[in-house]
């Protein structure tokens, strides 16, 4: 997910500043989601035929509206990456191979293990689960790191690690996940069949674009107002304006699915349990094993909250344009902010008292 982040402030030891230090916008997104959920509902109700006009002119296989919605939600996330941070950390190899292994291989298989676990009965929301757990956190992070007091610089060659592996493996791990390995416990006719190019074709284009766009606007702009500009002034104002087009997708797919989830309601709940479960166990899958393998807490909070968050935002623009934008899947990935966000808060709190608890010699590095 990515809103703006909020300046920490100088009391980072009291676990009770936690939720203040969350910017406005940050801290009661749950409620945002769900106004803009309710405004779907209301429209697709009101406007019956607003669905088939909306899905009438379509690029790739999505209806343009939502096409719009999906390319700028993710347009501020990758300006806001730094790129050029990469290279300073390029020898850390245990560094970037812990994190590496976190993300790319332990996480799709928690969240393989966990969707199968929890949705043996409902492949689409499964399959959405599963989106989720390929697209790797590329801004929220930085919130949660910040709050947990984790290193900045860290999770900033993190995030920009992660933005080049999404491009280069998600498509082959979609594949993998979705079509592959379901065939090994003989559930081949649970799981739809999905080619590697669909989902290579909605990354490149709801990804690759938004990539490309960001890292050219993040690179002119500094080189014609500098570093501090950009950072201070810029991206304070253009960042936040990711959250506008998240909501307004989510207008625009409840309004053409509203009638299929007032229908459902429980199963809203059957997708959120398991994203709550992925999230806590990924968490604390990584924080031992980067607390055993002899980080710093500063490392280990960027590590695991690295390896806890999720990139919402991809696993939506995959899912609608892979599966639909009324599909099992997509609901699925919609879900997820909504969980992530005080589950994540949650965790901040869990990593401060682990601090405290498991690094009492460490000194606390302020940023």
């Amino acid at each position: 997910m990515a809103t703006a982040v909020a300046p920490p402030r100088s009391d980072p030891e009291l676990p009770a500043s936690v939720v203040r230090r969350l910017s406005t916008l940050d801290r009661f997104l749950p409620l945002w989601i769900f106004a803009a959920m309710a405004l779907g509902l209301l429209l697709g109700r009101a406007f019956p035929g607003l669905g088939a006009a909306l899905d009438r002119v379509k690029v790739a296989g999505v209806s343009v509206p939502i096409g719009i919605g999906l390319l700028w939600m993710m347009y501020p996330v990758l300006a806001k990456v730094r790129y050029e941070t990469i290279g300073k950390r390029i020898t850390d190899t245990k560094l970037l191979g812990t994190s590496l292994f976190f993300n790319w291989v332990l996480g799709p298989i928690v969240m393989f293990v966990v969707a199968w676990t929890f949705l043996p009965d409902l492949p689409a929301y499964r399959n959405g689960l599963i989106l989720i757990g390929l697209a790797r956190c590329i801004a929220m992070v930085l919130i949660w790191n910040s709050l947990a007091r984790g290193s900045s610089e860290l999770a900033a060659v993190l995030v920009a690690l992660n933005s080049v592996f999404q491009i280069l493996t998600y498509s082959v791990l979609g594949w993998f996940f979705l079509t592959v390995v379901p065939g090994w416990f003989g559930a081949e006719t649970a799981v739809v069949n999905v080619s590697m190019w669909a989902i290579a074709k909605s990354v490149l284009i709801f990804l690759g674009i938004p990539l490309l766009a960001g890292y050219l606007t993040r690179r002119m702009l500094i080189a014609r107002r500098g570093e501090p500009w950009y950072t201070n002034t810029f991206m304070p104002k253009f960042g936040p304006t990711a959250l506008v087009g998240l909501l307004y997708t989510i207008v625009l797919m409840f309004a053409m699915q509203g009638d299929r989830i007032l229908e459902l309601p429980f199963h809203v709940l059957r997708i959120a349990v398991p994203l709550l479960v992925y999230f806590v166990v990924m968490f604390g899958l990584a924080f031992m094993l980067s607390k055993k393998l002899g980080f710093s807490y500063e490392e280990t909070a960027s590590l695991s909250f690295t390896a806890a968050g999720n990139n919402f935002e991809l696993a939506i623009a995959v899912a609608v344009a892979t599966f639909g934008i009324a599909s099992g899947e997509a609901l699925a990935a919609v879900v997820g902010p909504l969980i992530e966000v005080p589950a994540l808060i949650g965790l901040v709190y869990v990593s401060l008292w682990a601090r405290r608890r498991f690094f009492a010699t460490a000194p606390l590095l302020r940023h």
